[in-house]
């Protein structure tokens, strides 16, 4: 960076930088998805047969050697007021960052499933029931739009374990598979409500997945964080209430799943008065 070089001009040139990349991240993917459906002797591969594949891995592989050069340009504070007044530091490797992967693939493939939906009117019934939930929230803004898309994904899901659906202890359904069934668990509503609010025209930037520890109940789970006029609303399965991420009780938060990546949260770098335990 050149001497006297503005902050302004420096945060520009490095968001240039990010959208540089992530234009080359999508280019690589769609290149290698192609190679991929035109190599398969059976036809076309559906992502759910690439899921625990060596091709899923290998498309991985593609995506992270593309975003590493932009994760180096970007910090959370270039991005974004960190969620809960708390430090983060970002991941390289884990399952975690695993399963993210794999579900930004399935996101922006069901993306394209719904826009050629609303272009052809022939819809599979998931595709469908996305574009009705992403209904309640068209024409409005704000806390309105966040406040509608909860409680239709809410109210169009029944809370179910895993292990009950699938027989593993966790498992993250693609958004419109989990609409089709009509059945999940907090990653599932959390999913579908981060695609319902991209599909209404939100922009990831303000989007994010949090994965924390509940204490009562105690247990892992998953909900949305939104940004409306720099404030981080708290899209939660067992409430209709939005809750400011400051004023949420009695969890530890864990990751924040991003378009970036995956972002840890840095242990004890929490407020006291916002600690679960001391409400």
């Amino acid at each position: 960076m050149a001497v006297g070089m503005s902050t302004s001009l420096y945060h520009s040139t490095r968001a240039r930088h990010g959208a540089f990349w992530a234009l080359v991240t999508g280019l690589l993917l769609a290149v290698y998805l192609a190679v991929v459906h035109a190599s398969s002797p059976i036809g076309p591969v559906r992502f759910d047969q690439l899921f625990y594949s060596d091709e899923a891995a290998a498309i991985i592989r593609v995506l992270d050697s593309a975003n590493s050069v932009a994760r180096d340009t970007v910090s959370p504070s270039d991005k974004w007021p960190t969620l809960f007044g708390m430090d983060i530091e970002l991941v390289s490797r884990g399952e975690v960052l695993d399963k993210w992967s794999h579900a930004r693939i399935e996101i922006t493939r069901e993306l394209q499933i719904v826009d050629r939906c609303r272009k052809d009117n022939v819809c599979p019934a998931g595709a469908q029931r996305l574009i009705d939930l992403s209904s309640e929230g068209a024409g409005r803004s704000g806390r309105a739009r966040l406040g509608f898309i909860n409680r239709a994904v809410n109210l169009a899901i029944s809370p179910t374990s895993d292990e009950a659906q699938w027989q593993v202890p966790d498992h993250w359904n693609s958004p419109l598979d989990t609409l089709q069934s009509e059945r999940g668990d907090c990653e599932d509503y959390a999913i579908v409500k981060y695609l319902a609010l991209l599909d209404t025209g939100m922009s990831e930037a303000d989007l994010k997945i949090v994965l924390l520890r509940s204490i009562f109940p105690n247990e892992d789970h998953a909900v949305v964080a939104a940004r409306v006029d720099d404030e981080w609303l708290i899209l939660d399965n067992r409430t209709l209430t939005l809750v400011r991420d400051t004023n949420l009780r009695r969890t530890v938060p864990a990751f924040v799943l991003d378009q970036v990546g995956v972002w840890r949260f840095v242990s004890g770098s929490r407020p006291p008065r916002t600690r679960g335990w001391a409400s």
